[in-house]
């Protein structure tokens, strides 16, 4: 038998920990090299861990909802192995040990791990209902969440003496949840948190105690954008590959008014300002498994089309899971579009270390007064948000100002004035 060890890839140093996922393969399955064994889900990414040589998975080391560190070792794959039989050699394996030490791991088979214990807590699912893949037999959170997942039976309250292995757990008294039963047809469901959910939570969180956030609100008009567009749109997507879409404009727009006032693409770094001098534009992108904001670096040497290309790349690598550390890394200022769903008005919240941050609306035909008339228009509402700690009204109103007149009379973003 030859043994290679599958490990947790190197993680960014600001990334601590991360999270299994749930295993593509089965112990005594065959893997190809390179073949996706798992997806480690980190605070910023997922990442794919590809099987480092052909054979038969041997053994899971952590099971699903583990929680690893770099280079730490999660599975094990026989080179040498033949499908179907490698599970045996792993259940096997503690058969030469004395006799006198099988009855401590007989004892431990079924012990709950501390946070599956409370979870098994917080689902209702009765002691023993859960079976353990961690060493000697004992249940971890994957096996819990694995449980919850395929509709586990829940505990049903009885007046018999706890288990021995409820010791472990120690769970705070509380009001017994009710079974699925009770429900009816008032059903709920408990789900964990992905780490990147609670990641966007915890900066969310911070950005709303640690900035002075002020929203500063402002409208365009954006037939001049549209007509543009309307005309060159396919003579542009027949040169470059890519359609033209309206995010390329607020991006370029953005960029203007930044240079007219860097104090708006600046940040806080304890008592200092940082001035920025160059331009990483973050989009927020919606993604199955949270908002993530990709940065497209130095945006003011971008075209047009160069721009259209990053956000379709972005767009689709998110969709996937497949957005790198680097992708997701610095940016000077954000833009997030809230209108792609309908949404009328927002404030946005700042992504820290950033101090100001951009939201675009639907656009939508509204009644406006020109020259003392009443017409038509199809109107897009802009919010700023802005860290009122170093950016003064002032700065914030007349940077929107900017972008506003940008995108009214589109050509000056080609001549840059």
């Amino acid at each position: 038998m030859a043994i290679v060890e599958v490990k947790v890839p190197q993680l960014s140093e600001s990334v601590a920990e991360a999270t299994l996922l749930q295993w593509k393969k089965k112990p005594g399955e065959a893997v190809a090299m390179d073949e996706i064994l798992i997806e480690i889900e980190t605070d910023k990414v997922v990442l794919e861990v590809p099987a480092p040589a052909a054979g038969v998975l041997a053994a899971h080391v952590v099971g699903d909802g583990g929680t690893v560190v770099s280079d730490q070792v999660i599975a094990q794959i026989d080179t040498e192995g033949k499908a179907g039989a490698a599970a045996a050699p792993a259940a096997a394996a503690p058969a030469p040990a004395a006799a006198p030490a099988a009855a401590p791991s007989a004892d431990k088979s079924g012990v709950a791990m501390p946070a599956a214990a409370k979870l098994m807590a917080d689902n209702n699912l009765a002691a023993g209902s859960v079976a353990g893949t961690g060493k000697d037999g004992r249940v971890t959170k994957g096996d819990v969440l694995g449980a919850v997942a395929s509709g586990a039976k829940a505990a049903v309250p009885t007046p018999v003496a706890a288990p021995v292995n409820a010791a472990v757990a120690k769970p705070l008294p509380a009001v017994a949840a009710p079974t699925l039963q009770n429900l009816a047809d008032r059903p709920e469901q408990r789900v964990p948190m992905s780490r990147l959910r609670a990641r966007i939570a915890e900066r969310l969180v911070q950005s709303q105690s640690t900035n002075a956030i002020l929203t500063t609100f402002n409208e365009v008009n954006m037939a001049p954008v549209m007509e543009m567009r309307k005309k060159f749109q396919d003579k542009f997507e027949k040169e470059h590959g890519v359609k033209l879409g309206f995010m390329s404009f607020f991006v370029k727009a953005a960029v203007a008014a930044l240079k007219r006032y860097p104090i708006l693409n600046a940040s806080v770094d304890g008592n200092d300002i940082v001035y920025h001098g160059y331009f990483d534009i973050g989009i927020a992108v919606g993604s199955p498994r949270g908002l993530v904001v990709p940065i497209i670096r130095n945006a003011d040497q971008l075209s047009f089309a160069d721009i259209e290309k990053k956000i379709g790349e972005f767009g689709q690598k998110a969709k996937d899971g497949k957005l790198g550390i680097e992708e997701l890394s610095g940016g000077t200022f954000s833009i997030s579009n809230g209108g792609t769903f309908g949404s009328m008005l927002s404030t946005p919240i700042i992504n820290p270390p950033q101090s100001a941050i951009l939201g675009v609306h639907a656009t939508k035909d509204r009644a406006v007064v020109e020259n003392g008339q009443v017409v038509v228009r199809p109107i897009n509402y802009l919010a700023m948000s802005y860290d009122h700690r170093i950016i003064d009204g002032r700065e914030a109103v007349l940077g929107l100002v900017a972008m506003k007149e940008a995108l009214e009379d589109p050509a000056r973003l080609l001549f840059d004035i």
